[in-house]
């Protein structure tokens, strides 16, 4: 793994750029003192990881950022923030680390890379990602969301309702969801607290997530609305197949199992392969490699890369793979794998979770269960 560090001590200190150096005897690890340096560096040599600093002496963060795209589109890039970052800077970035940056955290970052490219080891998908012009940026109020919900069990509705309304756009597309035809419970939901108390934390976080991804406008083509809806359908399922340990896991992998199609160039495995670009990458393997840059957990990449195909997983057992591939099967209304369920253990409960999506799909009475 070849790792460029761009930018000066005050960000970057050279005793935390040696700690990397030292961590993995495969991490190879190289220094820039300012963007022209760390141009010609990367022009003469490709590098996997590229961390650059808020701030460079000769030229801003997102030219640097543009111009390792251009040239070296499957680096994957890492940008140290201070603040709020430049909007062209948020489009360029792979993934963002707040300052000053923590060992543990840059390691995780830096080691989660390695493992994605393991995983999906195929340079000309991250060359295809890494070309696209604006990415979808990682869903800052989920993350934060998550996070505070992970450090404290006695977070209140109020406390999330204050995160979520703090992007005013995120709060009024989750009021909007929370008013729709498949949460409402009748009466009208009009402020933030009460739809974290009536849906709940759980649901409340999909909301956030769904609205955040599903917001993304490089594909002007995409029916949004209807995508949004069966990624919610999904992600009920999911959750709804899995023990409470790995549930999240899996309503999260369901909920973002699509996000490849919101990627400009990229294939729609489900439609008719004569519709389709040759030889675009999938839409599959594509989401869970965006998914990876953003820093997601890799069950969650695992699942979304092999949803349509199980069997490939790293995991023998029913777990958040086979989940993700039985609940988008059903929210499309696509065949399962009955064979996969079948050596899994699982496939006696496969009338049960379709009754179930037929239900949320609205295609039976759900006063029948």
């Amino acid at each position: 793994m070849r790792i460029l560090f761009v930018g000066g001590e005050d960000s970057l200190p050279s005793e935390l750029v040696a700690l990397v150096g030292d961590m993995d005897d495969s991490w190879q690890v190289k220094r820039a003192g300012d963007g022209a340096t760390a141009i010609s560096l990367i022009a003469e040599a490709p590098q996997d990881v590229l961390v650059v600093a808020p701030t460079l002496p000769d030229m801003s963060v997102a030219t640097l950022l543009g111009q390792i795209r251009t040239l070296r589109p499957e680096t994957s890039r890492i940008a140290v923030i201070g603040g709020q970052p430049a909007a062209r800077v948020l489009s360029l970035a792979h993934r963002f680390l707040p300052l000053p940056v923590g060992e543990a955290q840059l390691l995780e970052a830096i080691g989660s890379l390695e493992e994605l490219r393991e995983l999906l080891d195929n340079p000309a998908l991250r060359e295809s990602i890494g070309q696209i012009e604006k990415l979808p940026s990682p869903p800052q109020t989920y993350l934060a969301l998550a996070h505070a919900l992970e450090a404290d069990e006695d977070t209140s509705a109020n406390d999330i309702a204050q995160l979520i309304a703090g992007d005013p756009a995120i709060a009024a597309k989750v009021l909007q969801l929370c008013n729709s035809a498949y949460f409402s419970t009748g009466r009208a939901i009009t402020d933030l607290r009460a739809a974290v108390t009536r849906l709940g934390m759980a649901t409340m976080r999909d909301l956030v997530l769904a609205s955040e991804v599903f917001a993304h406008g490089a594909r002007p083509d995409l029916d949004r609305a209807g995508m949004q809806q069966r990624a919610l359908i999904a992600s009920q399922l999911a959750r709804r197949m899995l023990p409470e340990s790995s549930a999240e896991l899996g309503a999260t992998a369901a909920l973002l199992a699509d996000i490849g199609l919101l990627l400009p160039g990229i294939r729609d495995e489900r439609a008719a392969p004569d519709t389709q670009p040759v030889d675009a990458p999938g839409h599959t393997e594509a989401g869970a490699y965006l998914l990876g840059l953003w820093g997601l957990p890799m069950p969650i990449i695992e699942a979304v890369a092999f949803q349509r195909c199980p069997a490939r997983s790293g995991t023998r057992s029913f777990w958040v793979t086979g989940a993700v591939h039985v609940a988008t099967a059903l929210a499309e209304g696509e065949a399962v794998h009955e064979d996969y369920l079948q050596r899994t253990g699982v496939l006696d409960k496969l009338d049960g979770w379709r009754g179930h999506a037929d239900r949320l799909l609205g295609l039976t009475d759900p006063q029948t269960a």
